[in-house]
């Protein structure tokens, strides 16, 4: 499966299958923001030391899009945070609250750092600046478990990690995955979502998309990621989390670049989900 790097509006993911005869399999979505009931949201920043330029340390960091560009950029983090965090608060927690903490700080970077519970209007006001005290390692999984702990009892639970990209427990952060799910699917937890978002001048992508691929021996696929500098709009951070079932236009059509139809929607109306075939030799498709 190839996802592709690039993909334009109205899509959030797009994903190809090899081809298998003469034909390709896509699987793609269709960006829409979530409804939950119930729902709790969390946002983590990455408190490591090699974060330091981002906070604006060591020579400041860099704007990184047009979506989160900010008159001040030598903290890159604050405007990225206060974004999610306020979109979240506003748009999908229950409580109308997002828990902001630091991860990676203190000791070998295993400790948390909690900020607080904060409001969209409080997010939008909010300097996210460095943590009391970087931390000398870079440990994901403390901070997936304070989430996933904190929040057991959530119907469904969405959790932001902004990162470099540098993790020194991946494996521990896999096998603590793979239970989660298999937790999911048996019903002693509830759902959630994880989705890693790299900053940085050299964020390390190997790592996140590794998470990003993961196979938990279920059908629940956990972690998504996204790089900052390449985002286009807010809801790309829910490109994963799409209800099968729902419809985002009355009808609508794939087409191939000769302009055949491959796939119809009339009369049932246009998923958020797709899966189609196109043919092997299609360099595009059109969505009508």
């Amino acid at each position: 499966m190839a996802q592709l790097k690039s993909v334009v509006d109205p899509f959030g993911e797009v994903n190809v299958f090899p081809a298998q005869a003469n034909s390709r399999k896509v699987v793609a979505t269709i960006l829409m923001s979530p409804f939950k009931e119930g729902a709790q949201t969390g946002i983590a920043l990455d408190g490591s030391a090699s974060m330091r330029r981002s906070y604006g340390d060591e020579g400041g960091g860099r704007v990184v899009s047009s979506l989160f560009a900010t008159p001040k950029p030598s903290n890159e983090i604050t405007p990225i945070a206060q974004k999610l965090c306020s979109h979240l608060a506003r748009n999908i927690d229950a409580d109308g609250g997002t828990t902001c903490v630091y991860w990676a700080v203190g000791s070998n970077g295993a400790e948390v750092e909690v900020v607080g519970d904060l409001s969209a209007d409080q997010a939008e006001k909010h300097t996210f600046g460095p943590p009391k005290d970087y931390g000398t390692g870079t440990q994901l999984l403390p901070a997936v478990r304070y989430f996933c702990d904190r929040f057991r009892s959530a119907p469904w639970g969405f959790y932001v990690f902004i990162t470099d990209g540098e993790l020194h427990d991946l494996d521990a952060v896999i096998a603590y995955s793979k239970q989660l799910a298999k937790e999911i699917v048996s019903g002693k937890r509830n759902p959630v979502k994880l989705v890693l978002i790299g900053v940085g001048r050299d964020v390390s992508e190997y790592q996140m998309r590794e998470l990003d691929d993961l196979d938990t021996g279920t059908d629940i696929d956990l972690w998504d990621h996204k790089i900052a500098s390449e985002m286009r709009v807010l809801e790309q951070i829910f490109a994963e989390v799409v209800d099968r079932n729902a419809r985002v236009a009355d009808h609508g059509k794939i087409l191939d670049p000769q302009g055949r139809v491959l796939r119809d929607f009339t009369g049932v109306g246009l998923p958020a989900y797709l899966e189609f075939e196109v043919p092997a030799d299609a360099a595009y498709f059109t969505l009508e």
